[in-house]
């Protein structure tokens, strides 16, 4: 009897890949250990790269040493253009791939895998620069108040949320990444302590409306939620008594929008607030560099685009300064 013939066995990646990935997951340790970059842009790096050995063991490269510049700039090419058989990315999603691959190179360089750095010239795609998305004053009394509406703990917790978020600039995962222990609530000089990127802490005033709806649910609501749970030192609970998640502050504020009846309330989003926050400070006259420590900006030239204003505003001011403006 014929016996049937064995599966022929899976064709191995080829070495310089193999050997090319070992170097990003090297690198991928570091940025984790040294670093400390959240999940999120961990996992974006590692798609990045992924994609950037694949492109390189297309060209026959098998190691870092035997890339060139001309090799770099081709993927940036490919990113946009999907010439490599991925996705063609946005402005934006290819500027953080170009990141990831020079810091990747970077690293090499420094580990002494390669005598000159590949990428160092190479630049991300333009990005336009664009305005972010904020809301006016009265529209942010009208989230914050919906937020508010009805009885119970839910209310009382989403009301807190939104007054912090709005109050301090956090970003979203920093004000559910808070602790009880990390606010200071003291009439007159309340502030929180916030742990940013790159775990990175800074130290951020409350306004009093802020204090007050957080007072008002850690006396109100909080001891009802956390009955429910196994016992937690994390500011804002879910009805289970556990740390409010990222996902579940969106939704309470989407759904405070929608109550508010809000222009655009679906496109607005936690990281609305914190624009809304840089853009009011600036109109009221606070220095940018004041508020770069606020919002926790490695650099003033991120905080700098919420001092863009629109041809409108050009014209308004000019008319109201001018002394020859009007005729």
């Amino acid at each position: 009897m014929t016996q049937p013939a064995a599966p022929a066995p899976a064709a191995p990646a080829p070495a310089g890949q193999d050997a090319l990935a070992g170097v990003v997951q090297g690198y991928l340790a570091h940025l984790t250990v040294e670093r400390g970059l959240s999940p999120n842009t961990l996992a974006a790096y590692r798609r990045d790269l992924e994609r950037y050995v694949g492109h390189l063991a297309a060209q026959g490269r098998g190691t870092p040493a035997q890339i060139t510049p001309e090799d770099v700039e081709d993927f940036v090419t490919a990113l946009r253009t999907g010439s490599d058989g991925g996705a063609a990315l946005s402005a934006s999603s290819a500027a953080r791939a170009v990141a990831a691959v020079r810091g990747w190179h970077r690293f090499c360089a420094l580990e002494g895998l390669v005598g000159a750095d590949a990428a160092s010239a190479v630049r991300p795609p333009a990005q336009p620069k664009r305005l972010p998305k904020a809301i006016s004053t009265a529209d942010v009394e009208r989230l914050l108040e919906a937020a508010g509406a009805g009885d119970g703990a839910g209310p009382l917790r989403d009301r807190a949320l939104l007054e912090l978020v709005y109050s301090t600039g956090a970003r979203i995962s920093e004000a559910v990444g808070l602790d009880v222990d990390d606010l200071d609530l003291t009439p007159g000089h309340a502030s929180v302590r916030l742990l940013g990127k790159g775990r990175k802490e800074r130290v951020v005033p409350m306004g009093s409306y802020a204090v007050a709806a957080v007072d008002a649910y850690l006396v109100r609501a909080r001891p009802a939620l956390a009955a429910s749970g196994l016992g937690t030192p994390a500011l804002f609970l879910n009805l289970r008594g556990a740390r409010l998640s990222r996902q579940s502050a969106w939704s309470v504020l989407r759904a405070a929008a929608e109550r508010a009846q809000l222009p655009g309330a679906e496109h607005i989003s936690p990281h609305t607030l914190r624009h809304s926050f840089a853009t009011h400070l600036l109109a009221g006259g606070a220095d940018v560099r004041v508020v770069q420590e606020l919002l926790g900006h490695a650099s003033v030239t991120t905080t700098q685009v919420y001092t863009l204003v629109t041809p409108d505003t050009l014209r308004e001011v000019y008319a109201a300064s001018h002394p020859r403006a009007l005729g």
